[in-house]
């Protein structure tokens, strides 16, 4: 039987290698571009937990995903079986009106420490592949302002803030930034917050299928029924048919929907579609 390290590895198409500072950005990369960000189970009347050891077995066994729970959960335990020095933190993802203290917890954030470079002598990374159209490679803790293929990010430290740092992401991205605390946090600190926002109706995930697949150069993101390409290549479009969805979720996202439950699925999401279109949006 082939280890859940050594799966999810092999589903990152990497082969271990020691804890470096190249090695943390050539896992990241990988899982950003091969693991998606995705609401599916929601909508398909799953319930998940933020367990890291079950995230861990669906990404490296059942070639799913998740939302930051279950990406950065999982991500946490794959590094840390390799040897690197990993340290999970409650996040808070916020809109434009900036960060509070009630969007505390609905995000998990990941450091990593210990791996100088001549470019970053202190050697501690933020690490975070559960924002969906964020971060590409990890970014230096640092304070400073970060180019990401076509994303502009600024990491902010903020001392007797909300939080101790704070990213805000580029103006084309999905949210306007995350804040965090540098305390540790064990998995329990987001369980309540999971239950609601993976089962309350006021959830925008319970709401909206979302999936999400980021790269060098930009990201792809599925909204209900819209499909839309940010960077190099924009584009937006409305999918008509099952099965222009059924081929987009399969191609761009690596998501596979049984029979038996897709022509429901795609029941509902055109209903909601199409009450969104009379809503008055675009």
């Amino acid at each position: 039987m082939v280890a859940p390290t050594d799966a999810y590895l092999s589903r990152l198409g990497l082969e271990r290698e020691p804890p470096s500072a190249e090695g943390l950005a050539r896992i990241h990369r990988a899982h950003v571009e091969r693991v998606p960000y995705e609401t599916l189970w929601i909508h398909l009347g799953e319930r998940w937990t933020v367990d890291p050891a079950a995230s861990l077995d669906r990404i490296a066994g059942r070639r799913r995903g998740g939302y930051c729970y279950h990406l950065n959960g999982a991500l946490s335990e794959l590094l840390r079986d390799l040897g690197y020095d990993v340290v999970r933190h409650v996040g808070g993802v916020h809109g434009p009106d900036g960060p509070t203290e009630a969007d505390l917890g609905n995000h998990l954030v990941l450091t990593v420490r210990g791996l100088r470079t001549d470019e970053h002598p202190e050697g501690t990374w933020y690490v975070d592949a559960g924002l969906g159209d964020a971060l590409h490679d990890p970014l230096p803790l640092r304070a400073g302002t970060y180019r990401s293929g076509p994303f502009r990010f600024v990491l902010e430290e903020t001392p007797g803030g909300v939080g101790d740092w704070h990213l805000a992401h580029d103006p084309a991205g999905g949210f306007a930034g995350m804040a965090w605390r540098s305390a540790p946090a064990g998995m329990a600190a987001f369980a309540d917050r999971h239950v609601h926002l993976s089962t309350s109706p006021e959830s925008g995930f319970v709401r909206v299928l979302t999936a999400q697949r980021r790269d060098a150069t930009g990201v792809d993101s599925l909204k209900g029924l819209v499909l839309k390409r940010a960077g190099d290549g924009a584009t937006s479009r409305t999918l008509e048919t099952e099965a222009e969805w059924t081929a987009a979720l399969a191609d761009l996202f690596g998501l596979v929907v049984d029979d038996d439950r897709r022509d429901a699925l795609w029941g509902r999401l055109a209903t909601a579609h199409e009450a969104w279109v009379a809503g008055g949006r675009p």
